[in-house]
């Protein structure tokens, strides 16, 4: 039988899913399996790496059990970024994983500005240096846990962790290295400089590999496991904001994904190595290209945060992604324009791009007697949408040309409400993709790229699809929100930006 499919596998922060796809971009089965999540302290967030494979195997044995697994042509891998594992020379844990969106290492940062050199650290990698970044991590594992810093063979991404399950092999991909903070970009090699800098050797990390290539071959016991043939290449994949960006074909000028999940990540397509603190440099699924990308840790992570503390548990949708009480939606949708008066600056979880603000958070102001639950929460949607504004406004001056569409994906673009608002703050149309699993179809376009496609344009091309429908932006609203915009919300945080650190301070010298 012809090997005319190929699966994806995103390995995400709360679940494993793996995706089998036909050259058409079709969904033709799917498996999936949760991911546990440790907090063992405040503002620290683990996962025992070996859950990883435990996940990954069961999602792809679910998957592939449902077709003819000698149909599949290759595998490709996307996952959590920055995310990372130290491990023994057998590929075996040396501690629970730190995840991306762990904080413990945000007091070395003056240290690691000072060391490097910002603007010097900014050139390489192509983002500021910040605390969700492996680097950060690393300098934390060597100060506080130096037996477990020394004893590590290898330092592991998550798809380096997986290759290693599947293979053998200690490799991982250009795109999995980049997002960590240790990668130079204009080389595609582990940067001498800051690797030294932290105490890390250079064989103390994978071989890093060209998106697309192949990293390995399905060894015969992992085969069994997860029920696939022996011998299937294992193709080398992105993280999953940039596999989310193939996964709509972003791959000329003008258009910007925007992935409505727990984070808000957007991207945009460019041929340039450009750096700025509007955004940061990523590499891109096409060769020899690049992902302008920002990121709002604080997007539907916000929405959540209100849904399970101010409303009624036992209405919510069970999509984590994006839980909405029953109702509160169309509740909102009767509450005017800027919320009568209440505005939202979204930081929950810090601040990126364009402040890079590790101790930065959120602010709500304009309170009344008259605001109810329905207006916080459109707030809180209004509030994403224009610091998705002053996102795409710091890309768009960097680049020198407009963007003129949005592509949504992620759980937060089936609210047509969150859509709609984005479409007339911004003043730009947002279109929907026909898959919800768009950084899953990413991996499956770079593993059919690889054995089924002259190219990954060609696979792009013919494996994503957009619906045609699109939020247009109302012109009324527009011209409202602009005022609101330009004449509150950009100055906001600048403005409240240092009683916030103090605040942060005081509160920090009475626990």
């Amino acid at each position: 039988m012809t090997a005319d499919l190929v699966i994806s596998l995103d390995c995400s922060t709360t679940s494993c899913k793996a995706i089998v796809w036909d050259q058409c971009g079709n969904n033709l089965a799917e498996g999936r399996a949760g991911l546990p999540m440790l907090q063992p302290r405040p503002a620290w967030h683990e996962q025992p790496a070996e859950s990883w494979w435990q996940a990954a195997s069961q999602a792809i044995c679910q998957a592939a059990t449902q077709i003819s697994a000698s149909r599949l042509a290759a595998l490709c891998i996307t996952h959590q970024r920055e995310t990372f594992v130290a491990v023994d020379e057998k590929g075996r844990p040396l501690h629970n994983a730190i995840l991306w969106m762990d904080e413990r290492a945000r007091p070395l940062l003056d240290d690691l500005t000072a060391l490097y050199d910002a603007e010097r650290f900014h050139r390489i990698t192509g983002k500021p240096l910040s605390g969700n970044l492996t680097v950060t991590k690393l300098a934390w594992l060597r100060r506080h846990e130096p037996q477990i810093f020394n004893d590590a063979f290898m330092f592991l991404d998550v798809q380096g962790y997986l290759v290693r399950c599947l293979t053998g092999h200690f490799r991982t991909s250009w795109g999995s290295a980049d997002p960590m903070g240790l990668f130079d970009m204009y080389t595609n090699k582990w940067s001498e400089q800051i690797i030294e800098g932290i105490g890390v050797r250079r064989d103390q990390l994978p071989e890093a590999i060209l998106p697309g290539a192949v990293l390995g071959r399905v060894a015969g016991e992992p085969a069994e496991a997860c029920q696939l043939p022996a011998g299937i290449p294992v193709i080398a994949g992105l993280g999953d904001g940039q596999s989310a960006g193939l996964g709509i074909n972003i791959t000329r000028p003008g258009e910007c994904y925007l992935s409505l999940g727990t984070s808000i990540v957007s991207g945009t397509f460019s041929e340039e190595f450009l750096t700025s603190q509007a955004f940061r440099t990523m590499v891109g699924g096409v060769p020899g290209t690049y992902l302008f990308e920002t990121v709002l840790l604080g997007g539907a992570y916000t929405v959540k945060w209100f849904v399970d503390n101010f409303t009624d548990q036992a209405q919510h949708t069970t999509d984590p992604e994006m839980p909405v009480e029953a109702g509160l939606e169309a509740d909102a949708r009767q509450v005017p324009p800027g919320s009568q008066g209440l505005m939202l600056v979204p930081y929950w979880n810090s601040a990126m791009n364009p402040y890079w603000d590790a101790a930065a958070s959120g602010i709500m102001v304009g309170w009344k007697g008259s605001h109810s639950r329905p207006h916080v929460y459109r707030a809180i949607l209004e509030g994403t949408a224009f610091e998705q504004r002053l996102h795409t406004t710091g890309v768009e001056q960097a680049l020198g040309q407009p963007i003129e569409r949005y592509i949504a994906v992620g759980g937060g673009a089936r609210s047509d409400l969150w859509c709609q608002i984005i479409a007339d703050v911004t003043g730009k149309p947002v279109y929907r993709t026909q898959t919800r699993e768009a950084a899953a179809l990413g991996a499956g376009i770079l593993a059919a790229a690889a054995v089924l496609f002259p190219s990954v344009l060609h696979a792009a091309r013919a494996m994503v699809h957009i619906e045609p429908a699109a939020f247009t932006p109302d012109p009324e609203r527009h011209r409202y929100y602009s005022r609101l915009y330009q004449d509150v919300y950009v100055h906001l945080f600048p403005a409240l930006q240092t009683y916030l650190h103090r605040l942060t301070e005081i509160t920090a010298d009475s626990e």
